[in-house]
């Protein structure tokens, strides 16, 4: 049986790494990224060249083509994320997992000077987002057959429980993704459905460069020094816990929050 999930975010960072992780371990994966920059944010967002490398690399890891659908979609779209998810059980049959890794992040300044544009499009992308997808994907793995193994996944951050100065926007709507992920999992109560997170620390992605650069910073490694194990963490370590979770290994876990922090959270 092919096991099949959603994830956002596909493109770059945590969600590249975690299709890639998923389709090494047999999954069809319908990946979705906004594949374009945003006109609110003053960094590159993932292009649709970095989208279609990640297909080609999955294809690579599957032995085969097909086992990766990509999809150029706005998770503040409800309509696209519903969409995409119709599209993943059109295509393959079923859906076993849904995963939130689309993210963005903006500040440099406090609270009250940074743009209220900036401010917006981190709350509806990095909260938003998963709202919409948990909407669209939450009926699908509940119309599953019993005995079910469905699990919804989000990525917040250590951002969540930690308040980090001139990210107050990006604070917000991380730790609204804790609060989302263990009320859905009291909803989902016995479905046979699970909603778990992961928080990663400082990892090395475009969001973690754009930190830096908002900070004053030479280099994202200079983040390294505040998490115990002394580095910065690889996505492709998030993703390995984003995959244990989609499996049906992870089902005793329900409304938990991960921490893959290199130990910063201690």
């Amino acid at each position: 049986m092919t096991r099949v999930a959603v994830v956002t975010g596909a493109a770059r960072g945590i969600g590249a790494a975690t299709t890639l992780a998923l389709t090494a371990q047999g999954w069809a994966v319908m990946a979705v990224d906004l594949a374009a920059d945003d006109p609110a944010l003053p960094y590159p967002m993932a292009s649709e060249a970095d989208l279609t490398a990640v297909v080609k690399e999955a294809d690579r890891l599957a032995g085969r083509p097909g086992m990766v659908q990509a999809v150029a979609a706005d998770v503040r779209d409800a309509d696209a994320l519903r969409a995409c998810v119709e599209e993943a059980e059109r295509q393959w049959g079923r859906l076993d997992a849904a995963i939130a890794a689309a993210g963005v992040i903006a500040g440099g300044a406090p609270l009250w000077e940074v743009p209220a544009e900036q401010e917006q499009t981190v709350l509806d992308v990095d909260l938003g987002g998963v709202l919409n997808l948990a909407r669209a994907a939450v009926p699908a793995l509940l119309r599953a057959p019993l005995p079910r193994a469905g699990r919804f996944l989000a990525v917040a951050s250590a951002a969540a429980t930690r308040g980090l100065p001139m990210l107050a926007a990006y604070c917000a709507a991380k730790a609204g993704v804790t609060g989302l992920i263990r009320a859905l999992a009291v909803e989902l109560g016995a479905s046979g459905v699970t909603a778990n997170a992961v928080s990663p620390g400082s990892t090395e992605t475009s969001i973690l460069a754009e930190s830096a650069r908002l900070y004053g910073l030479p280099t994202a490694t200079a983040f390294a020094a505040q998490q115990p194990l002394g580095r910065l963490l690889d996505p492709a370590e998030v993703a390995a816990v984003l995959a244990f979770l989609a499996s049906p290994a992870s089902g005793g876990m329900t409304g938990a929050v991960v921490p893959v922090d290199a130990g910063l959270s201690l």
